[in-house]
């Protein structure tokens, strides 16, 4: 055969390196030749030694060597060769031809033997038949290597999954589950294998994983997936959920290994599947859904889920032809005691007010915080105005009793507005509006109590809007005036003070009292901003009058609640006083007793910090509140001002004067100054005079005048002959 048919026939992988080892160089170079035309890629060695170091630096496929050979022979070589590159194979070409000698080759390792001399044909053969058949040792070694990596792989896989990995027989029994089981759910493999996988649902999630797997369109290519919950050995931790992804196999035997770690060996495997721990991820919803629709400090339902329960009510109330109630529910003080004691006693008050009205509600009822320290209440199936009017008493009630923060002892109220379906409206945001509504008119009235909605209290809401947004333009336009009532010697007639009364010169409705927006600015929290305006103007008036000539004349100005129960309220009083330079001695303040007595601790200290700055106390409207002895001896109050209601009632005799002849009995045990107010009457009068009543104001000396009217009685030498004269 020519050389290039032999070319032909040698494929890539029969082109093998040899190396050809001879002490004679001739054969060795014909050896060579020949072995290059076929197209093998050759190396010549001159004797074993020469052969030796090639060995050392090169790798071959098959070896050509002759045995006899001076220094180092064929076997010596053969013997490196296995210690060095035991991979390449070897043929003897040889001239000894005893059965000793191609034995011994034989056992040492050689492949095959050639006696010299050689047919070139039959060498090619022999060496395309060796070359081939250790392609093919090496072919199978590679994929036998390929083959312990993919299980090394699969093992890996297996065994370092974050997921649970099993497999099911056909009844549903485990085969197989690896060691995942054991970290995440507390089973060792062995105890769930031959057991039915229902074992470790969770009870309410086992007819849906049973029909999972038996669903008729499941296979390999439609793997069955779905959340289900897993129970955990014994009680460790509770019900975990789990994402299962599921098929169905071809049932055959599963090679299993000891190395992967697990129970069962997968035989008559049906299903294999993987388990995901998905537990934070369902937390992490549950807790996100949580939060948009509850109030994280209160955990109430928020705005949003109770409109949503709230529509659901009304349309099961409508096709049921029932009644339903919304309220809406206001914090009184609460404000204040945010302010003063700070948000986080805020918190921890809402915190327990909301524990106290949950014990009032019904199966069923529905209570949200709305906002701030706004609460609203659905309460379902109510069988008309009594129901609801039961529930407002009980929270109200509940509310009364005090709340201990730290240190503190603080007292809130709650005004409620009450609207019922379908007659104070038909739809969620009728209800709610007009619950606020009528909340507001509790406000107005005194607040602590509750109302049922009406029309006319929607006729009132309007107008109080268009009043709110004239007031605040009044307080910019400077429409506000303040006129002045004299408090009068009842002696001498003589003007010791003047009391500050504020007037809203409304251009549209002329000359507006206190009793037609005061109200309304202390709810729109706009008192402060008008008090800052009277006490400045008043403030300025009187200071003239001082420097004219009347340089023990008082100025009294009323407070509203909201100013003095401000934290900040002794430091922004002065802050006045400081900016308009007036002297505090000359400065009379006028609080009610349920001021002082709603929290008795904070305003004591107020007082006290301004009696020693100067400031006068006095105690309107006295005898209509508590009328407490103990706080009159131990707060640093200098006058009782007596309600005109008792001034009214004296007429004929002393019966009917009762009550004003202890309160001044009791001012002059005490060692404080009286000022009556409401005196109409020459006979009022004179009996307060009898009585020893220092100071008198009213009608009796005329109404409250502006600034100009005032400059003129001052200038008089009693207020008696002005006014008559």
């Amino acid at each position: 055969m020519a050389p290039e048919q032999s070319n032909r026939l040698i494929s890539q992988e029969a082109r093998a390196r040899i190396l050809v080892v001879d002490d004679e160089p001739r054969l060795v170079s014909s050896l060579a030749s020949l072995l290059r035309g076929c197209g093998y890629d050759v190396t010549e060695a001159n004797g074993g030694k020469h052969a030796c170091e090639l060995i050392e630096i090169q790798r071959f496929d098959l070896a050509l060597l002759d045995l006899r050979m001076p220094e180092v022979d064929g076997f010596a070589v053969m013997a490196y060769l296995e210690n060095q590159q035991p991979e390449c194979g070897s043929i003897v070409i040889s001239g000894e031809s005893s059965f000793t000698a191609v034995s011994r080759a034989l056992r040492r390792g050689a492949l095959d033997y050639i006696r010299k001399p050689f047919d070139p044909e039959e060498l090619i053969a022999t060496v395309k038949g060796v070359a081939g058949k250790q392609s093919l040792l090496k072919a199978h070694e590679h994929i036998q290597v390929r083959l312990e990596k993919s299980e090394a792989l699969h093992r890996y896989i297996v065994n370092s999954s974050p997921d649970i990995v099993f497999m099911l027989d056909a009844d549903g029994r485990f085969c197989f589950i690896n060691s995942k089981v054991e970290s995440l759910l507390g089973y060792k493999p062995v105890e769930l294998c031959g057991k039915h996988f229902r074992h470790i649902l969770d009870d309410r999630d086992v007819a849906k994983g049973i029909y999972a797997l038996n669903a008729p369109n499941i296979n390999a290519d439609n793997p069955r997936t779905l959340e289900i919950r897993l129970k955990t050995r014994g009680s460790r931790r509770a019900t975990r959920h789990f994402e299962i992804t599921a098929f169905p196999i071809d049932p055959q035997p599963w090679t299993y290994n000891s190395r992967t770690r697990g129970g069962g060996n997968g035989q008559n495997a049906s299903y294999y599947g993987t388990a995901r721990d998905v537990t934070e991820r369902k937390e992490a919803e549950a807790f996100i859904n949580f939060q948009a629709y509850h109030d994280l400090l209160t955990r109430l339902p928020n705005r949003a889920l109770f409109k949503d329960r709230l529509e659901l009510a009304i349309t099961h109330a409508r096709r049921a032809r029932q009644q339903l109630a919304v309220m809406f529910l206001d914090l009184d003080r609460f404000k204040v005691i945010n302010d003063t004691l700070g948000h986080a006693m805020g918190d921890r008050l809402l915190q327990a007010v909301t524990h106290r009205l949950e014990g009032c509600l019904r199966k069923g009822d529905t209570l949200s915080r709305f906002g701030g320290d706004e609460f609203t209440l659905l309460l379902p199936s109510v069988h008309g105005n009594e129901d609801a009017s039961q529930i407002a008493r009980k929270l109200i009630k509940t509310l009364k009793a005090p709340f201990l923060l730290g240190e503190h002892e603080v007292f809130v109220g709650v005004s409620i507005g009450i609207s019922i379906f379908p007659e104070a409206g038909d739809t969620m945001e009728q209800l709610i509006q007009n619950a606020d509504i009528a909340m507001y008119n509790v406000k107005a009235r005194g607040k602590d109590s509750y109302r049922f909605f009406s029309e006319s209290m929607s006729i009132d809401s309007t107008n109080r809007l268009h009043l709110e947004r004239d007031l605040r333009l009044a307080l910019e336009r400077g429409e506000l005036r303040v006129f002045y009532q004299p408090q009068v010697c009842a002696a001498t007639d003589q003007i010791l003070g003047l009391e500050a009364l504020v007037r809203w010169q409304h251009p549209e409705r002329g000359l507006l009292y206190p009793r037609d927006f005061l109200s309304l600015a202390e709810e729109t929290k706009l008192i402060s901003q008008l008090s800052e305006q009277v006490l400045d103007q008043a403030c300025k008036d009187v200071t003239e009058w001082i420097r004219s000539g009347h340089p023990e004349l008082r100025l009294a100005v009323n407070l509203s609640p909201v100013e003095v129960e401000h934290p900040r309220f002794v430091e922004t009083l002065m802050d006045r006083v400081k900016e308009n330079r007036f002297p505090p001695g000359n400065l009379e303040i006028e609080i009610t007793e349920n001021v002082i007595m709603n929290d008795l601790e904070q305003i004591s200290q107020k007082l006290r910090e301004l009696a020693d700055l100067g400031i006068r106390i006095a105690i309107d409207d006295f005898g209509t509140g508590y009328s407490s002895l103990n706080y009159l001896h131990r707060l640093p109050i200098h006058t009782l001002k007596v309600d005109q209601s008792f001034v009214q009632a004296i007429r004929s005799g002393e019966d009917d004067a009762c009550i004003v002849n202890a309160i001044v009995a009791m001012a002059h045990g005490l060692k404080l100054e009286i000022v009556a107010e409401g005196v109409e009457t020459d006979k009022q009068l004179e009996y307060l005079r009898t009585l020893g009543c220092h100071q008198v104001q009213g009608f009796f000396y005329g109404p409250a005048l502006p600034a100009a009217e005032i400059s003129k009685l001052l200038a008089q030498s009693t207020v008696r002959a002005a006014v008559i004269g």
